[in-house]
């Protein structure tokens, strides 16, 4: 004996009702994803970066405890606080560059001049002056 032959409408029927638990799996995925991405945002709490720090020193220790906290590089940009000159360096990014934490970290050392000429004047100005 031949199983009976499904007729399009029943196969079609079948195809939907899989796909529809599929989405629904994937929906429930994504609302698992959004409130544990909530919840690392809510609980990083970094101190903003003031007018007396070292950038370069801030960026750094930012950076790494943005990775330990386990926050996705594509929101430190949000993340990141800068007063004054910093904060002109990110206010002047085009708008496409604005979410780029790369482009934010390297306009805003430009901005304070944060380079190796720089380090070479702090070192020099902490010589004595028979060291020079």
């Amino acid at each position: 004996m031949q199983p009976a032959a499904m007729t399009p409408p029943d196969v079609l029927g079948q195809n939907l009702q899989a796909l529809t638990q599929i989405l629904n799996a994937q929906q429930q995925m994504m609302e698992w994803q959004q409130d544990w991405l909530w919840q690392s945002l809510t609980t990083f709490r970094m101190p903003k970066m003031m007018q007396e720090d070292d950038p370069k020193a801030y960026i750094e220790a930012f950076e790494r405890y943005a990775i330990l906290r386990g926050l996705d590089k594509g929101y430190w940009a949000s993340q990141l606080g800068a007063p004054g000159k910093a904060q002109a360096a990110y206010q002047g990014l085009p708008h496409d560059k604005a979410h780029d934490y790369d482009w934010i970290k390297t306009a805003i050392l430009y901005q304070l001049e944060i380079n190796l000429e720089h380090y070479r004047r702090l070192f020099r100005a902490k010589k004595g002056p028979e060291e020079k």
